[in-house]
């Protein structure tokens, strides 16, 4: 990185969202600087599915192939660290760094993702995106037919339950303590022949981050393959919402179809504007916002 450069664009996260729109840019001939802290949330993730052509593959073997393509672009640099600030305006901005290190920009863009809020039950985290996972169109197929849990609880058990129902009748849901379904979704879920479990859980038991069974507080053992879960999250990073990008209802921050923030120069791709969370759309979105920094940059 030549000092006091200035960059067309900087994309704070190196995950799919920001590899995809540093390649729309790179292929733009913009100077783009990635910078990316190294922790993909789906790091403990063994395999990625429903991406055409890389079905079964490491999210890491996928992320590392996507890295060497972008940085065959010579406009495209890549830094191992850590943003702490951000100041300035459109065109003017400064990313500051853990190392010390202040760049300018023109625009930037966040693909820093969302982080998980883990439940307080023992083995939890270490089975999340193994045998603990959000998505049936990411993960469902491998667990089909198997014996599986659903943890949650109140309005959205009974579209969720019969979401995962069609990938396995064998389901039980969790609440985790009191329930509060309504009856008359209690009575959908058992016409599904869907049992309702409202002891909090205590444990689950796994190999290696793959569940063997759920333990709930009264002692009774659930075998179980899988476990799916709609857990709670924050932003990864608060600098967006400090630099007064508006959030939605749901917490992702708010972009329009272009995906630009509510902050002129910021644009925002990936994980932390959407509930679809799936690597392919992250890949979309980036490829989106490259293509139309590149636009703005090109009318301005």
């Amino acid at each position: 990185m030549e000092e006091n450069k200035k960059y067309d664009v900087i994309i704070i996260g190196g995950s799919y969202a920001g590899l995809a729109a540093a390649m729309s840019l790179g292929r733009a001939i913009r100077n783009v600087l990635i910078i990316d802290s190294g922790k993909p949330c789906n790091r403990q993730t063994p395999h990625s599915h429903n991406f055409l052509t890389q079905d079964g593959s490491t999210p890491a073997a996928i992320s590392d192939l996507g890295k060497q393509q972008v940085l065959a672009y010579p406009t495209i640099e890549w830094m191992n660290g850590l943003v702490t600030a951000v100041s300035g305006t459109d065109h003017n901005f400064v990313v500051s760094t853990h190392s010390g290190a202040k760049i300018k920009a023109s625009k930037l863009l966040f693909t820093t993702g969302i982080k998980d809020l883990m439940p307080d039950i023992k083995g939890f985290s270490q089975c999340w995106g193994i045998s603990v996972i959000h998505c049936p169109y990411c993960h469902g197929y491998e667990y089909k037919d198997q014996q599986t849990g659903i943890l949650i609880n109140g309005d959205m058990a009974f579209e969720y339950g019969r979401l995962i129902h069609h990938w396995t009748p064998h389901l039980t849901i969790f609440t985790n303590g009191n329930s509060t379904i309504s009856e008359a979704h209690k009575e959908l879920l058992s016409a599904l022949d869907i049992p309702i479990v409202e002891s909090p859980v205590k444990e689950i038991v796994h190999v290696n981050g793959y569940l063997s069974k759920l333990v709930v507080h009264t002692g009774e053992d659930y075998f179980l393959h899988a476990l799916y879960a709609r857990l709670p999250f924050e932003q990864h990073s608060e600098l967006p919402k400090e630099l007064g990008c508006t959030y939605t209802e749901e917490g992702y921050i708010d972009v329009d179809e272009f995906q630009k923030t509510a902050v002129a120069g910021i644009y925002a791709a990936g994980d932390n504007t959407k509930i679809m969370r799936a690597l392919l759309s992250a890949v979309a979105s980036g490829s989106r916002a490259g293509a139309f920094i590149n636009h703005e940059l090109i009318r301005e």
